[in-house]
């Protein structure tokens, strides 16, 4: 998905419209945003903090259409992928405390482990470079995400499965492994998944608008779930949070991810040895639980999220304090496009609305070439992209 969205943007030429440095990139930035709600691809909360400073903390659109309840910076939203850092992060606490060791097998802590797994270490899972096959890119997934399952269960749906590839030779997304990650910490640490982070993470950074999600619970400042149709914005499909489990069943709000990354980067929650590791990639720019990119030149440490009716982008560039949080309640790319077009910016970069954007033509040949259907690695969600009176379409779909 990443490369064809880098393809689609590199079928027009930038605008001469330039950001002078200097200047407050602020308003800017709320031009980027207001394009996206504009256009009605996106309703959420952003927050921008550089070098201390809070440069946006806004809500945008609906957290409930049906009572018009707007979104403001105490929403709580669901953050899907988000999660596998705060997973990444309770392994390399047990290791700190001497419960594992990431470069053992699974097997040392799993003795009924199945054999095809006697070369997958704890750090394969965390690189995602097990081979362990994804269960959410099973053909049964979108019949089965409904029911309420324990990380037993879980882990049952896809422990006999033949490996994808030799352990630690290539990187493929794997919400298996987060899920068999979550499995790991509560038979190692005997606390369930949801306790161990409230204790070593949530209280003692103060993240009071952080948890497991739960289906039936009364959750205040819930933000509700929304998808685009074809007669308008419809309420997302269910999913219960007891699959996605240690892969992404957190929710959280803007200001508590605020905390979590200046408790992590602010050396409170690893010790130094450990964050190294966990900042560090393996293969395919992935270390653990987290993404680390370079952005002309500046070194980015970014995580986005996706599960029904939601999509979030979590984004921190150490050398510039600059800390980009953009959590959405609507289906599609919007916040992954916001976050990196304000982190641009704020970095003295430019970016370009699409309004501002030249068409040009592109032979049908070329663009054939893309035409087909995209599962995401963050979400059970297809994206369609066909072509139609010579363009390119996107239509997203489960």
């Amino acid at each position: 998905m990443r490369q064809l969205a880098a393809f689609l943007l590199c079928l027009v030429p930038l605008s001469a419209l330039a950001q002078t440095p200097a200047a407050d990139p602020t308003p800017r930035m709320q031009q980027i945003i207001a394009s996206y709600t504009g256009d009605k691809s996106f309703m959420g909360t952003v927050l921008v903090v550089k070098d201390g400073k809070t440069l946006i903390d806004q809500g945008y659109g609906s957290a409930d259409l049906e009572w018009n309840i707007p979104n403001d910076p105490s929403t709580k939203f669901r953050l899907g992928s988000i999660t596998k850092q705060f997973t990444a992060a309770s392994i390399l606490l047990l290791q700190e405390r001497g419960k594992l060791n990431i470069d053992d097998p699974i097997s040392k802590y799993m003795p009924d482990a199945p054999a095809a797994w006697s070369k997958v270490t704890i750090y394969n899972v965390l690189t995602h470079t097990s081979g362990i096959p994804s269960f959410t890119s099973f053909p049964d997934y979108r019949s089965t995400e409904w029911k309420d399952t324990n990380p037993t269960e879980l882990v049952a749906r896809f422990r006999d499965k033949p490996l994808e590839f030799e352990p630690g030779t290539k990187f493929n997304y794997s919400n298996s492994g987060y899920v068999l990650l979550g499995y790991l910490i509560e038979k190692i640490s005997g606390q369930t998944y949801a306790d161990f982070l409230q204790q070593n993470i949530f209280t003692p950074l103060g993240m009071k608008d952080t948890g497991i999600d739960p289906n039936a619970a009364i959750l205040p400042h819930r933000a509700q779930g929304y998808a685009q149709s074809p007669k308008g914005m419809v309420h997302a499909g269910y999913i219960s949070m007891t699959v996605p489990f240690s892969a992404g069943d957190l929710y959280s709000t803007t200001g508590d991810l605020l905390k979590w990354e200046q408790g992590l980067f602010g050396g409170k929650i690893l010790k130094p040895d450990s964050l190294t590791k966990m900042t560090t990639a393996f293969k395919s720019g992935y270390g653990c639980g987290l993404f680390l990119r370079t952005i002309e030149g500046h070194k980015l440490i970014t995580h986005s999220g996706g599960i029904e009716g939601f999509n979030a982008s979590l984004n921190y560039y150490p050398d510039d304090k600059l800390t980009v949080i953009v959590l959405g309640n609507l289906n599609g790319g919007a916040p992954d496009q916001i976050a990196s077009s304000i982190g641009k910016l704020a970095i003295g970069q430019t970016a370009t609305l699409n309004s501002e954007r030249k068409p040009v033509s592109v032979l049908p040949a070329l663009l054939s070439e893309y035409v087909g259907t995209y599962h995401m690695i963050d979400a059970p969600i297809d994206d369609i992209i066909a072509i139609k009176d010579g363009h390119l379409t996107s239509t997203l779909a489960k």
